[in-house]
């Protein structure tokens, strides 16, 4: 069965909107600013080798297909384009969904990620995509978060939790450095599904 695993850059005050640029955000960039070292670069690639299928949302999606099509010769560029993606999008049609292996969900988000969750034997990476994150953790969805944290404070931005997100306890499970500048990876599960300790 799938795993949900949400993948995020996120500054200290939570702001997850636009690390790359592209949105018209005050801030967009604002992980370029960064070292995140060569382990950093390495785990995206690890993550992304190791998944399944993507999940993401409209925005999201839309950024991506624009961008990555045009990016194939390399081994992160020949991944994305070739695996499975899944668009959860009320307004998107399959049609506007023309990404290669791209999938439209989202009428009914929880019973069609369950469906999904059965079709997907290894991890659904959800990068991105702040407004499907915050209702998957709404809904209790989440199976893992990978935190990429940044020591930054942006004061705005869309951030990872919404301010009426259910009272959620989280477990640490795993923490690695990267780089030289203070780049941290948490990797956190929920409690009563995170792995036990020892």
């Amino acid at each position: 069965m799938g795993r949900i695993v949400v993948t995020e850059f996120i500054t200290l005050d939570g702001v997850i909107e636009a690390p790359g640029g592209g949105e018209g955000f005050e801030h967009e960039g604002w992980s370029f600013k960064f070292d995140r070292g060569a382990d950093g670069d390495k785990f995206k690639l690890d993550e992304l080798m190791a998944s399944d299928a993507q999940l993401l949302g409209r925005r999201t999606y839309e950024g991506f297909a624009r961008a990555w099509p045009s990016m194939a010769g390399d081994p992160f560029g020949e991944k994305m384009n070739a695996m499975p993606k899944y668009v959860a999008s009320t307004t998107l049609t399959a049609e506007d969904a023309s990404w290669n292996n791209s999938t439209v969900i989202g009428k009914d988000l929880p019973t069609e990620l369950a469906a999904v969750k059965q079709e997907v034997a290894g991890d659904i990476l959800v990068a991105g995509s702040a407004r499907l994150v915050q209702s998957l953790a709404g809904h209790d969805l989440v199976d893992e978060y990978r935190l990429m944290v940044f020591p930054v404070v942006l004061g705005s931005g869309k951030r990872l939790f919404a301010e009426d997100m259910p009272h959620t306890v989280l477990r640490l499970v795993d923490t690695k450095p990267l780089g030289p500048e203070g780049v941290v990876l948490l990797t956190y599960a929920p409690a009563e599904r995170a792995p036990s300790a020892g």
